[in-house]
């Protein structure tokens, strides 16, 4: 079992040996594509600059050192993560100007910055804690963004389009909000229970969002009341489903096709007619 490090913890080496959040949910999408991407057999196309808008502010909050040095990495072999920041060099502007995205980023950040609750219950945590664990026998891992072990909580920092955003949710039928339509129950109960077994502690989870508008809105969020339950559930969702999930890592069942995704429908291959009224609608 490789131990894991900031340098190791997102490689695909690791998430053979570790379920984790991020993971479990490619695999509820679509199995046969997160095996594809497990074994490097296909990358997906999508754009990665929502996710570099997210490192950037994590970074920022990380500590002036950590955004620098993400700042002058190279994710790609190529350019630095500076450089992607930049729009193309023109004969006006040879040194090209900050892309839009990441001026919206800047003002993301000054207005968490400039809140006294966010400074006074996000910023004295430990950042970018790495914890690990067993969910139902098997492995897991976990990243904290804001950790604050003498008081008994921990931290999650997102990044969202709209915080009052309505979301529907198909298996329930009905609209919900961003937190319920991405899982943050279950990643909050996973980050709870993982930091439990490294340090020995039961924390309370919160969550910071903050949204890409102008100018940007921001929210402070705890998982009392019925969220428990939520949290509980998906614990016991996890222990229900991820065997197959170890299974298909192992080679021991045949991954299943969502049949809509990217990878599906780069390899989908007819094989006969289907009934019109068996067409699935989104």
């Amino acid at each position: 079992m490789p131990k894991l490090t900031a340098e190791n913890y997102y490689s695909h080496e690791t998430d053979w040996e570790y379920m984790s959040f991020s993971l479990y949910k490619d695999f509820k999408k679509c199995e046969a594509a997160t095996l594809a991407k497990l074994k490097e057999d296909w990358h997906p196309t999508s754009s990665p600059t929502a996710l570099l808008v997210g490192n950037y502010i994590h970074s920022y909050f990380e500590s002036p050192e950590a955004h620098q040095a993400w700042l002058d990495r190279s994710e790609t072999g190529t350019k630095t993560n500076r450089e992607l920041m930049m729009t193309k060099p023109t004969k006006t502007n040879p040194n090209g100007h900050l892309r839009a995205e990441f001026k919206l980023a800047d003002k993301m950040i000054k207005t968490l910055e400039d809140d006294e609750w966010f400074n006074f219950v996000y910023m004295p945590g430990k950042k970018e804690v790495i914890v690990t664990g067993k969910i139902g026998g098997h492995e897991w891992k976990g990243k904290v963004d804001s950790l604050v072990l003498d008081k008994g909580y921990f931290c999650d920092l997102k990044t969202v389009d709209d915080i009052h955003k309505k979301h529907w949710n198909d298996e329930n039928k009905l609209y919900t909000n961003f937190i319920e339509d991405r899982g943050y129950a279950m990643q909050a109960a996973i980050y709870q229970e993982l930091i439990k077994q490294t340090f020995g502690k039961q924390c309370q989870p919160y969550l910071f969002a903050v949204s890409k508008q102008t100018p940007p809105d921001k929210g402070a969020f705890d998982f009392q009341g019925d969220t428990k339950f939520l949290m509980q559930e998906a614990i016991d969702e996890i222990k229900e489903n991820q065997e197959r999930y170890w299974q298909i890592m192992n080679g021991e069942v045949a991954p299943k096709h969502c049949g809509k995704c990217e990878y599906c429908r780069l390899t989908k291959e007819l094989s006969g007619f289907q009934h019109v009224t068996d067409i699935e609608v989104d």
